[in-house]
């Protein structure tokens, strides 16, 4: 299975994907801002990153920026998990380099779903 890098700033996010990740079979690696998911992003490799969009030190839409920069990221695949609707945002995490976008509230079937149709 996929070794997945969670970013959120809510206890309560990243306990859900947890549990459901994992019971998938998932290896999930957890962190509650962009600048932590970073620093692990430089040294290590996944098969998926999963972020929320605003966060505290550093948001979704710069880190994928930089995730975008490490050669082990350019083209691996990024959702944004968020309760954020606006096209306009959508479109700027597109332009950043987001692959895809879940909307929160998440049910365990959709976030399976975009992880499956995400990586395969």
């Amino acid at each position: 299975m996929a070794r997945i890098l969670a970013v959120d700033d809510s206890v309560a996010i990243r306990t859900m994907m947890n549990t459901i990740l994992s019971s998938a079979g998932h290896e999930v690696i957890l962190h509650e801002d962009g600048r932590q998911a970073l620093d692990f992003a430089r040294d290590n490799k996944v098969d998926l990153v999963i972020t929320d969009l605003n966060m505290p030190e550093m948001g979704g839409m710069s880190l994928i920026a930089h995730l975008r920069r490490l050669d082990n990221y350019a083209m691996l695949p990024i959702l944004i998990m968020t309760t954020e609707t606006a096209d306009y945002k959508k479109q700027k995490a597109k332009s950043v380099g987001a692959t895809g976008w879940i909307a929160k509230p998440v049910t365990e079937e959709r976030l399976l779903m975009a992880v499956k149709k995400t990586i395969g």
